[in-house]
């Protein structure tokens, strides 16, 4: 546990209340944030890209403590400015410059809002901007992985714990 604990107040600047509600759950709080771990590790994706994602599904789940999770740690943890992540959260997958994460975040919004309409096409394009299967798996992996702390903060009312500057945004 203390790994894992060293591991997030190195990418959140502390350990956040959502561990402290899931902390009522050791065993399989241990076994989610270590597969969390994986996904954002060891696969195709850069953090940065990761975060992105984080940032995405959360606000169109409607899930304020996530999106300002994800914000704090794009911010904070990798050195990415405030403007470029309120321009993220205020103009979605369309403000990035890279095409590649353009494909990445219009893809896991729509595996997010309906995963039974992902087509050929989706996949290919995600290809065309240089995914393999891994980073393709990766990417539908957090999609689901993030909706789950959505739903558990959500759910339990995780008290908000994060900078103010990502709760008073407008636009989550």
């Amino acid at each position: 546990m203390a790994g894992i604990f060293a591991w997030v107040t190195e990418v959140e600047g502390r350990v956040p209340n959502h561990f402290k509600v899931e902390l009522n759950f050791p065993e399989f709080f241990v076994a989610k944030l270590g597969a969390t771990k994986v996904l954002w590790e060891m696969g195709e994706l850069t953090m940065s890209e990761v975060q992105q994602v984080g940032i995405a599904i959360s606000q169109a789940n409607g899930c304020k403590y996530c999106t300002a999770a994800f914000c704090t740690i794009w911010n904070f943890g990798l050195g990415t400015s405030i403007g470029e992540v309120q321009e993220l959260l205020t103009a979605g997958p369309s403000c990035r410059e890279s095409e590649r994460e353009k494909a990445m975040l219009n893809y896991a919004l729509k595996v997010n809002q309906d995963a039974g309409s992902i087509s050929d096409a989706d996949i290919h394009a995600l290809r065309g901007v240089g995914f393999g299967e891994k980073g393709i798996l990766q990417i539908t992996h957090l999609v689901s992985d993030f909706s789950s702390y959505n739903t558990l903060n959500l759910a339990l009312d995780t008290e908000y714990d994060y900078d103010a500057i990502w709760k008073a945004a407008d636009c989550i």
